[in-house]
């Protein structure tokens, strides 16, 4: 009787171990053959495999170096470009290509949390962004996306929020994610009351309309917090005032039709991209929502892309259809002509100066849908800007984890990061625009498409 319950416990042990090794080797995965950009900029890698165990990379090498276990799932790769899943530093989950601002803060607000963001959170992912900066939206919404995301409740790309934009006074109607300050006290208590909640960066607008002191004590509360600053560049005082305060990003190209940056502030610039010890000065100049409208007005049936409907209810995607239904009408564009001019020549600037630039898009803003933003803006990058197309792939991968303080853990292909990993067919060295229609994305080992 005894050796009966022996050998039953036995087999229960045997069957036990025998199924955790099974589930253990079917999380397993290695992906073969394709041409392996991984992050760092060096020469492309012919022929790559990259085992992928659970969440993380477990070896990166080639087909003549890597050993595949038996066991392992293989995804092939071949006539693909693999790289780390992309990231966009400036994407709005709050809004999604609606024309009409005023009326979507007024409609929307009660579908933020469990649709807006989550759709556009997901749209970026199927895109092949599996890391993006959220700057401005309402907090506990921001909060509690991210998280879900996190839990793995709901896919998206990985969220780094900022919750509600911090500003000298909110736009009438915007109460919820946008706060004013009244002092240097009063900015305080908002950073803390952010930093509190769990934001993982702060977004700071119109600091030209801000005292020195309050904006100082933005400044100093964040980083005291060890939460950095994203300021907007759209006006030369903001960003002398930025400059001066030790802002860790600039944001946009500027709103006016003014051909270059005053030679004051590239002073500036130089001076401080000069200062190694405070790191590169970084820069997301979101242009391609400029730089395309006028291709987008004459060319509609871009609109027609049916990608950015993704996760949205049916009466939600005729509202923003209605919204942009006259594409050149629309006053947020009427002085995008006359400002296109200038992007390429203040983007040179800043690379003449030493800035560090990063892939950020405004993704949301009216007619630029989180689905395609990303992709396009790296294709006005290399095509109509000559940027190097590593440098571009670097802007959208290395230096965003790094800024973000997660290079340890993301931003590259390497052994013991997180497996955020994309590949689409082709060379993405010689044709950028291949991110289009991205073919394989894999976020912390999971394979989403």
């Amino acid at each position: 009787m005894v050796n009966k319950i022996f050998l039953l416990v036995l087999l229960l042990l045997l069957l036990l171990i025998s199924t955790v090794t099974f589930s253990q080797n079917s999380n397993l995965k290695a992906l073969v053959g394709g041409t392996l950009i991984d992050g760092y900029g060096s020469k492309p890698v012919a022929n790559s495999v990259i085992l992928v165990e659970g969440e993380k990379i477990k070896a990166v090498g080639t087909t003549t170096t890597v050993k595949i276990p038996d066991n392992a799932e293989i995804i092939s790769t071949e006539g693909m470009t693999v790289l780390p899943g992309l990231w966009d530093m400036h994407v709005h989950t709050m809004i999604n290509g609606h024309a009409d601002y005023a009326y979507w803060d007024k409609t929307y607000p009660p579908l933020l949390g469990d649709v807006i963001m989550p759709s556009s959170a997901e749209q970026l992912l199927m895109a092949g962004v599996t890391s993006a900066r959220d700057l401005g939206a309402p907090l506990a919404e921001s909060i509690a996306v991210r998280d879900a995301i996190n839990n793995g409740d709901i896919p998206g790309a990985t969220l780094y929020v900022s919750g509600p934009f911090i500003q000298k006074k909110p736009y009438p109607g915007t109460e919820d994610f946008r706060w004013g300050v009244n002092g240097p006290d009063d900015a305080r208590k908002k950073i803390k009351k952010l930093a509190k909640a769990g934001v993982d960066v702060v977004k700071l607008i119109d600091q030209d309309q801000m005292s020195m002191e309050e904006l100082s004590a933005i400044v100093d509360e964040a980083h005291k917090n060890n939460l950095k600053v994203v300021v907007h560049g759209h006006r030369p005082e903001e960003i002398r005032r930025g400059l001066k305060v030790g802002a860790d990003c600039f944001e946009h190209t500027g709103l006016s039709s003014a051909p270059r940056y005053p030679d004051d502030i590239m002073d500036m610039i130089r001076e401080r991209t000069a200062d190694m010890s405070s790191g590169p000065l970084f820069w997301c100049p979101t242009v391609e929502g400029l730089y395309n409208y006028e291709y987008t007005r004459d060319n509609p049936e871009v609109l027609d892309n049916d990608s950015w409907h993704r996760g949205l209810p049916d009466t939600v995607v005729t509202d923003i259809k209605n919204s942009i239904k006259h594409p050149d009408q629309l006053p947020y564009f009427q002085l995008t002509p006359v400002r296109k001019p200038t992007l390429k020549t203040k983007i040179q600037q800043l690379l003449d100066a030493g800035v560090v630039l990063m892939i950020g898009t405004d993704s949301g803003i009216p007619m630029k849908f989180h689905s395609q933003s990303t992709w396009n803006e790296l294709d006005v990058w290399v095509n109509e800007f000559g940027i190097d197309p590593m440098y571009a792939i670097r802007a959208a991968t290395y230096w965003p984890s790094l800024w973000m303080g997660v290079s340890d853990e993301v931003g590259t292909v390497t052994p013991g990061k997180y497996a955020d990993i994309i590949a689409v067919k082709g060379d993405v060295l010689r044709y950028i625009s291949l991110l289009q229609d991205v073919d394989i994305v894999i976020k912390h080992g999971k394979q989403y498409k």
